[in-house]
């Protein structure tokens, strides 16, 4: 915490004479002096300035009597009657730190103070004096407070300064600094608002010497009109009264924004101005001088009649400006009498029209022409100086540049590309390079704990691409001293109006600034990017091309600019975050890996949209016989609500498949739970929470025993079907409604796939794009998927790279199976007779089988299961009975009958003298279920392909649990 005390500001526990003398032997004083003088003292020292060494330079040729003094003098003047008897020295410093003028509070000081303090002509300047009022002030551009030690040379140790620059409010260019200086003991922060109102008004006293030469100029433009013969062009009217020639306000405003820049070029000139509703008016531009040698521009208007044709001037050679050269700057007249120009505009007037001139038809233009009859309406519009119209058309340019920036910057929610924007507007408009350094927590979305450090080159675009700047995509490591990490730590802006002189820039890497200086870099502004008072990375413009460096006006342009950029930055930082965490949440309910299964071959991709995440899923769920299901989704929407809405259908989904319910019943399962979301989320959705607008879903049930593929889909598009002779079709399924309409029921389709054949299952963001046809995208789907050769992850491939939309709008999913089938010789098949003497038999042919698989250890348990199954079977099931066999990653004991009564498992007590069947079965199989066919009922149960436990007595170790018979 900062305080103020006997020798100025001080840190806890030390004060800045113990800072100043820790500094001096080369000790970390950070955060114990405040961060303008500290940086003042790193520059005098890097400047090769010692506190005993600062000799200031003496100069002669100095303006005396200029209009900086000739602004200055009455408040100097007021300043000394203000501090009357009172220790106080009052200096005004030219724009190079030359003091040019004294006064003295107390009129005996000057007999007692050193040359340097009280004579006019020692320059001040910080690479002469070091930390000083007068130094500190032009190169921080803003008001300066030293208190005692803080000052560089030993001198000055015992004295306090308020130094404040003093700026022409036409240029924003510095032209000098008022400063006050005291004993330290009288510190008084009342100070700093007397030398601003000083300053203020010095600051308005040279805008009225402006204004003063443009009252010249305009009367030597009337003085002249006066003693000119014959002109009827001309007058000393007003041009509002132009609007009874149908001139109304929006004219007159291009009239005045076109003369500003006739103004502004300095040349004689007749240009044509096309006006609303096809009407032309004429300016002619041309010099004058007052009587005082002031020299400026005079622009009249001519709006001819409907049959006249406007005179223009007659002298050889004179130029003339495009016709649709844009207006630039923006100009304004003041009506009534002769006005007395305001800041930064010029004078204006005009004649009432059809009024004729004194002087003549022609007066001073010298002009011929023929005309029609009838009588010109002109008069005239503008008297400026040059120079002010220079002014003018920057500050026009300026503020085109700000509001182009308001809809250029920020177009997307992209981070790096919303600091490319900022670079492409700043460039080469106000500067010819621009950097942009981001954190690396800033692009990945989070916020900055520290944004000086981590920082990565995200932007480096200039007017040329050899400049050697550090090339983007690189970490860049910046030194406390540079202009970057200074405005980081400030949180203001820091300009380098000369970086031959910026030693803590060149300090950062000697070389690569002497490379930078060569290619003619010669100033800098750095910009802290900051939103919600969070810095998020800095910006830095540099301009060589233009010999003019870096002023004022162009840091204020500059924050603004790079205020506006970061607020879309913090946007486009937050959309990354939300959109990584909604990735990451849609990622982890999609599959993370495939369950192994022998029924097909599978690759899968996901891809969210440019847009934002979206509820896209897919999965793959082995069934019971070897089958296997594939199921593609989409949740319609975006964001957060969407992936968990996925989510919540995918398990669902899951579920349902393990009920193993055809492809029909399972959506109708999801139909009605959408339904039932939708309504439970009808008031959420009042409350301002969004609800589920639709959800779409393709299900398939492949069996690679039969090989066939039974599919139904709820409003989604068809899959392709890949023939293992390259043939691609997209099977015409019956399309369902969506998910959540109720009360429509779907249908199944089945076909054949022949082993070696891709099932294609998409959604609808790979092929719909409003940008393009879907007939095409289609096209380009089939020949994508026209290479049977390829595995199911090379076919991923090629999707994505040849039929995904450049920008997609909606996210994609894709999944890809090949089929495979399981060998006849794996697949056993027995009819049984409703008959309990024929069980023996079939564990009799039960053991061949299994003997000539190879697979005798199973043999007792695989036995004891199917005499339970088929018993059952025949005692509580219906004929045809069939058992069979499946030799796969497990060995799948299966018994069918027409009977649709399902078993159901049960503890038997010891009374009991049945119902341990199937308590059996659950102990001998590793997993067991019943599914429903058309015909009837399927009990199944898996065994693995060794004994239970893999030793000897494992399966007598089942029988344990068994109540006794």
């Amino acid at each position: 915490m900062w305080e103020v005390i006997g020798m100025g500001l001080a840190g806890e526990g030390i004060g800045p004479a113990r800072a100043r003398e820790q500094f001096l032997r080369e000790g970390s004083v950070e955060g114990a002096v405040r961060s303008p003088i500290l940086n003042s003292w790193q520059r005098s020292r890097s400047l090769g300035l010692t506190p005993d060494g600062c000799e200031l330079p003496f100069r002669q040729d100095l303006d005396l009597d200029g209009r900086l003094v000739r602004a200055a003098v009455p408040v100097l003047d007021r300043l000394q009657s203000r501090f009357a008897g009172r220790n106080m020295n009052v200096s005004l410093a030219d724009g190079r730190g030359a003091v040019l003028q004294r006064r003295f509070g107390e009129a005996s000081l000057v007999r007692h103070l050193a040359a340097i303090q009280s004579v006019p002509g020692f320059v001040f300047a910080e690479q002469f004096g070091g930390t000083n009022g007068i130094g500190l002030a032009l190169a921080e551009r803003q008001l300066i407070n030293v208190y005692g030690a803080e000052h560089f040379a030993e001198r000055s140790q015992s004295s306090a300064c308020a130094a404040i620059p003093v700026r022409d409010l036409l240029s924003g260019r510095i032209e000098g600094v008022l400063c006050l200086g005291f004993p330290l003991t009288d510190a008084d922060t009342t100070l700093n608002t007397v030398i601003r109102k000083a300053a203020g008004v010095i600051e308005r006293r040279l805008l009225e010497q402006s204004s003063t030469r443009e009252r010249a100029l305009l009367q030597a433009y009337l003085d002249a009109r006066r003693h000119a013969p014959g002109d009827e062009t001309s007058g000393n009217g007003q041009l509002g009264e132009l609007a009874e020639s149908g001139l109304d306000w929006r004219d007159q405003m291009i009239l005045k924004e076109k003369a500003t820049e006739l103004i502004t070029s300095a040349q004689r000139a007749a240009v044509e101005v096309s006006l609303p509703g096809g009407r032309r008016v004429t300016l002619l531009s041309r010099p004058v001088t007052s009587t005082s040698g002031v020299e400026g521009i005079v622009i009249e208007a001519v709006l001819p009649s409907a049959h006249q044709r406007v005179a223009v001037p007659a002298e050889a050679g004179t130029p003339t400006l495009p016709l649709t050269e844009q207006v630039l700057a923006p100009a304004t007249s003041l009506p009534g009498r002769l006005p007395e120009a305001a800041p930064g505009r010029a004078v204006a007037t005009a004649r009432r029209p059809g009024t004729p001139g004194r002087h003549g038809r022609h007066g001073r233009h010298g002009a011929t022409g023929s005309t029609a009859p009838g009588t010109a309406a002109s008069g005239l519009v503008m008297v400026g100086e040059p120079g002010v119209g220079t002014y003018a058309v920057a500050a026009r340019r300026r503020l085109e540049l700000l509001s182009e920036a308001s809809t250029r910057i920020g177009t997307t929610l992209d981070v790096s590309r919303t600091a490319q924007e900022l670079a492409e507007m700043a460039v080469p408009r106000l500067a010819d390079y621009i950097t942009i350094d981001l954190p690396a927590a800033v692009l990945r979305g989070e916020e900055p704990t520290d944004p000086r450090s981590g920082l990565h080159r995200t932007v480096a675009h200039g007017i040329r691409d050899d400049c050697p700047f550090y090339p983007a995509g690189e970490p860049v490591d910046l030194r406390p001293t540079t202009p970057q990490l200074r405005c980081l730590a400030a949180g203001e802006p820091v300009l380098e109006p000369d970086l031959r002189a910026a030693t803590g820039w060149i300090a950062q890497d000697p070389g690569h600034a002497q490379d930078l200086l060569d290619h003619h870099v010669h100033s800098l502004i750095a910009v802290p990017l900051l939103a919600r008072g969070i810095a998020l990375g800095v910006a830095s413009f540099y301009r060589s091309a233009d010999p003019a460096p870096f002023g004022d006006d162009d840091r204020s342009l500059a924050q603004e600019l790079a205020t506006r950029a970061a607020i879309c930055i913090d946007n486009a930082r937050r959309y990354t975050r939300e959109h990584t965490m909604v990735l990451a949440l849609q990622r982890s309910l999609l599959p993370h890996s495939f369950p192994e299964q022998s029924a097909v071959e599978v690759a899968s991709r996901y891809m969210p949209a440019e847009s934002g995440v979206g509820g896209d899923w897919f999965d793959v769920i082995p069934l019971s016989g070897t089958r296997i299901a594939l199921i593609v989704g989409d949740v319609v929407g975006h964001g957060m609500h969407a992936a968990a809405t996925m989510g919540r259908l995918r398990i669902a989904a899951r579920n349902f498949a393990e009920l193993d319910l055809g492809p029909d019943e399972v959506l109708t399962h999801l139909d009605n739970l959408v339904g039932r979301l939708d309504r439970d989320e009808d008031t959420a959705e009042a409350a301002g929470s969004p609800g589920i607008i639709g959800a779409t879903c393709l299900y398939a049930i492949y069996d690679p025993t039969s090989q066939q593929c039974v599919m139904a889909r709820s409003g989604h598009p068809p899959p392709a079907i890949v023939r293992p002779d390259g043939t691609v079709t997209f099977p015409d399924l019956p399309a369902g409604p969506p998910l959540g309409l109720g009360g429509l029921p779907f249908e199944t389709a089945a076909c054949h796939l022949a082993e070696g054949s891709q099932l294609v299952l998409y959604t609808d963001g790979l092929i719909q794009d409003r940008h393009r046809d879907f007939d095409r995208a289609l096209d380009r789907l089939r020949q994508a998927l026209a290479h049977p050769d390829r595995s199911p992850e090379d076919t991923c491939e090629a999707v994505l790279r040849t039929v995904v939309p450049d920008h997609p709008t909606d996210d994609i999913a894709l999944l890809v199976a090949r089929t495979r089938v399981l060998a006849p010789h794996r697949i056993a098949t027995w009819d049984v007779a409703a008959d309990p003497a024929r069980v023996s038999g079939i564990r009799a042919a039960v053991t061949r089988q299994l003997a000539e698989w190879g697979l005798d250890e199973v043999v007792f348990a695989t036995e004891l299961l199917l005499s339970e199954l088929v018993t059952n079977a025949i005692r509580y099931g219906t004929a045809p009975i069939q058992v069979r066999l499946l030799h796969d990653r497990t060995l799948i004991c299966e018994v069918s009958d027409t009977s649709s009564t399902a078993p159901h498992l049960r503890h038997a007590a010891t009374t009991d003298e049945g119902g341990r069947g199937l308590f059996l079965v659950a102990q001998l199989a590793q997993a067991w279920g019943t599914r429903y066919t058309a015909d009837g009922k399927v009990i199944w149960a898996e065994c693995a392909l060794e004994a239970p436990g893999g030793k000897p007595g494992a399966i007598e170790a089942h029988f344990d649990d068994i109540p006794a018979m």
